[in-house]
């Protein structure tokens, strides 16, 4: 299977630079990299209605927040919200490196989105970011009316780690941690730290995420296997979760595992939509200035969330 014009550009920017493999450098590097990366990859990040600083208690302290308002709405309206959990393997990634994104999903979808700067590691082990995750998530819907959010439409989101933490505070939230969401939207994301599928084999060097960085992230992150909070596949019943739009990638070392949690979410009875890129790879979501499919990606959520919404 080809692999995108736009993305194989991408493939041979990052070539160019010289920039090395993830996984041979410390976290405060590879944080570093990323965001310097970010000027060059994503587009100008939109103008929405608010962007507003908060901050909720957490476990450890306070957990930082970011909430955006889509364009065009009005201060007063109440709108439905997105918990949104960025990615970067718990190690990287911030408020900052998915700003676009949560203002272009705010806007297409005109509806407020939280973003969450939870604990990362390897300063802050597993389970920190979880229960952060949790946390921020239950904050949310307790100040729903405060933040002009209607409590009973807010759904979870997140790309990669963001997605397997919008999948956990899901699960938890079944479980009786917090409301149930309305919705799940997971982008590529990680459910399984065996990290051994033959997608993780397939998709070697020349990648932006390989088997050696996924590996490089978990065991910074969790060198846990079976804990379900760690490794969502592995929970003993995925029934009862709210309906799911899962994105997948051939070329992601993450492909299988996103595949398989899909068609379990189908098998214990979850509405889910399935939608599988054969000529994309990890990451793609916050390169939109040079691949196109970031931005459908997000227009693709922001009617399945509409949609969600609606019922």
């Amino acid at each position: 299977m080809p692999l995108h014009p736009e993305t194989v550009t991408v493939l041979q920017l990052i070539k160019d630079s010289g920039r090395p493999p993830m996984h041979t450098l410390s976290a405060a590097e590879a944080r570093e990299v990323s965001a310097r990366s970010r000027a060059i990859m994503q587009p100008t990040p939109p103008e929405v209605a608010l962007v507003e600083a908060l901050s909720c208690p957490g476990p450890a302290g306070e957990i930082r927040l970011r909430h955006y308002r889509g364009a065009g709405t009005n201060a007063d309206d109440v709108l439905p919200g997105v918990v949104f959990f960025h990615g970067g393997g718990w190690v990287i990634g911030d408020l900052d490196s998915h700003d676009q994104v949560c203002r272009a999903l705010a806007n297409y979808a005109q509806c407020s989105v939280v973003a969450v700067d939870y604990r990362m590691a390897p300063e802050h082990v597993f389970p920190a970011a979880v229960e952060d995750s949790v946390a921020a998530y239950a904050w949310v819907c307790a100040q729903a009316e405060a933040l002009r959010i209607d409590p009973a439409r807010i759904a979870v989101g997140g790309d990669s780690a963001g997605g397997n933490l919008a999948t956990v505070v899901a699960l938890a939230a079944r479980d009786g941690a917090a409301p149930l969401p309305c919705f799940q939207w997971l982008v590529y994301p990680a459910v399984d730290m065996a990290a051994n599928t033959p997608s993780c084999e397939r998709v070697q060097d020349g990648f932006i995420l390989t088997q050696a960085t996924m590996k490089w992230f978990i065991g910074h992150y969790a060198p846990v296997v079976q804990d379900w909070r760690a490794s969502p596949i592995r929970a003993a019943s995925l029934a009862g979760l709210p309906p799911a739009l899962v994105l997948t990638c051939h070329f992601d070392p993450l492909c299988d595992e996103g595949i398989a949690y899909a068609q379990r979410l189908n098998t214990e009875g979850v509405r889910v939509q399935h939608v599988h890129m054969n000529d994309q790879m990890h990451a793609f979501l916050t390169m939109g200035r040079f691949i196109g499919a970031a931005d459908m990606a997000i227009r693709h959520a922001a009617v399945a969330l509409r949609d969600a919404w609606r019922a």
